[in-house]
């Protein structure tokens, strides 16, 4: 690539793609290469994708999502990676026509990248010939949260009462997608908070206004997504980080939520499983009941929130290192570089 462009497709806003699509950009950039990240959604037909590469005189791709993402390089002339989204092998995986139109984007893909050991397994079983260019990379993490971001405000904005005695703010990261599941918890919660009014659950993502039903349950606040580095501080000052995903690769946001010491309270499944380990790096619930549960116990149990949260930073720092990440990503960007035959 000798003018070092990328592309980097993702699927249209999801809160939980944004970190991974920021700091895959940066390790691009950090080598050199100059990238332009698009959503795949931007693009309406193959012959603006075709127009858009031409117009950009782009060498290479690294597409977000397998199927979304993907399927739009195919056929394009420039050469590509993929980077496994939880939707691709626990969600579209089973559907026919898409699994077939996977396994042809891998055939042409120069790798593809798996979150997990279990992820990759997944797909080396569904399609054996791509075997030998799947690899394992756990997602880097960083935090930065804006240290100018003024928690009180947020709350006054949110409607949520600053003077409640010992306030506990649950908050939920997500778009209103129906894999998400953001509205799983929301009846329960309700119910919890009218008995205890001091906690409180804020959902953070796009598309809020689609579901007006939630502006009017008590104790449940829905805020528009925000720029990641307030987002971050909200994270820092709230008391717990929710997941309530029917379905997930590998979660940013609880990962974030880790290193930034604030516990995590997540649905089990095994996306989240393989990241959370029940009371040692979080706390898993099967279903809204057991949920409250195990929230009314990490409010009245402060020996577990500090367990909880002590192992879930080391192990984000043991195993999501930001800088194995860029290494990784830097030595598959060489293979985009080489001929085929190379």
């Amino acid at each position: 690539m000798k003018s070092s462009s990328a592309w980097l497709a993702s699927a249209p806003s999801q809160p939980n793609a944004v970190p991974l699509r920021n700091s895959t950009r940066d390790h691009l950039e950090a080598a050199g290469h100059v990238c332009i990240l698009k959503d795949a959604f931007d693009f309406e037909s193959p012959s603006e994708i075709s127009n858009f590469i031409k117009a950009e005189n782009l060498e290479a791709a690294v597409a977000l999502h397998l199927y979304r993402g993907g399927r739009l390089l195919q056929g394009n002339g420039i050469p590509f990676g993929i980077i496994f989204g939880g939707t691709d092998l626990n969600e579209d995986v089973n559907q026919g026509d898409k699994n077939k139109v996977m396994g042809k984007v891998l055939e042409e893909a120069r790798f593809a990248v798996a979150f997990t050991e279990s992820m990759k397994e997944t797909a080396q079983r569904q399609w054996p010939r791509a075997k030998d260019k799947i690899y394992v990379q756990s997602q880097g993490i960083a935090t930065v949260p804006n240290t100018a971001f003024n928690w009180n405000t947020f709350l006054q904005r949110s409607e949520i009462n600053q003077n409640a005695d010992n306030l506990h703010v649950f908050l939920l990261i997500c778009g209103l997608r129906q894999v998400k599941d953001p509205l799983y918890l929301v009846d329960a919660f309700s119910e919890w908070h009218q008995e205890e009014p001091n906690v409180y659950m804020v959902i953070v993502g796009p598309e809020m206004l689609s579901a007006p039903c939630c502006f009017r349950t008590p104790g449940v606040r829905l805020i528009r997504e925000m720029a990641q580095e307030d987002l971050h501080a909200v994270m820092k000052n709230c008391f717990a980080l929710v997941n309530s995903s029917v379905s997930e690769g590998m979660s940013a946001a609880i990962l974030e939520a880790m290193d930034l010491e604030v516990p995590v309270l997540a649905r089990n499944i095994p996306g989240n499983s393989a990241v959370v380990k029940h009371e040692v790096t979080g706390l898993l619930f099967s279903d809204p009941q057991e949920f409250v549960q195990l929230a009314k116990r990490l409010v009245s149990d402060p020996a577990l929130e500090k367990t909880i949260v002590a192992n879930g930073r080391e192990y984000v720092r043991k195993y999501h290192s930001w800088q194995e990440e860029r290494q990784t990503y830097r030595q598959l960007v060489r293979t985009l570089e080489r001929s085929p035959e190379d």
